[in-house]
């Protein structure tokens, strides 16, 4: 099993920390036209969404892994709820890489895997390097491609 660049956790961190500032505007925001609640029960809430966020962060990233193997594509990820997903080869339409900006800031990249069968039925494997992006989809498609040919009939 392979697991993410070490790097995704500081996306994940950013966003819950995003996260938790936009929570303590809202309830600063709250607090002034409607209660008077004390600036330290404010920040101490923002705190506590802080420290969750991180907590998940690191969880996630423990344990999110990937495999490929003959068959098809195998993912293990989810902190509360654990979340196994089996993509066989032949299901797989395209596979994309992404790249968005925080992540380009970061040296990260996406790939995404789109299957066959239902609408927005799509895997997404965050937290690789470009180098390993580029690879793992052009392994996809050479895999999917080659059960293609297998399952003909």
């Amino acid at each position: 099993m392979e697991s993410l660049h070490p790097r995704i956790r500081l996306l994940w961190i950013a966003s819950w920390a995003i996260g938790a500032i936009v929570l303590g505007v809202v309830l600063a925001a709250v607090d002034r036209w409607l209660t008077d609640v004390p600036r330290a029960a404010i920040a101490g809430v923002v705190a506590v969404a802080f420290v969750i966020g991180i907590a998940y962060a690191v969880r996630r990233y423990q344990v999110w892994t990937f495999e490929l193997q003959p068959d098809a594509l195998y993912l293990e990820r989810g902190v509360v709820t654990l979340v196994e997903t089996a993509v066989p080869f032949v299901r797989v339409q395209h596979v994309d890489t992404q790249f968005g900006p925080i992540e380009r800031v970061l040296g990260l990249s996406s790939v995404v895997v789109y299957t066959a069968g239902t609408r927005n039925a799509d895997v997404r494997i965050p937290g690789l390097t470009p180098a390993r992006a580029r690879d793992l989809q052009d392994t996809l498609r050479e895999l999917a491609v080659e059960s293609e040919a297998d399952d003909a009939v």
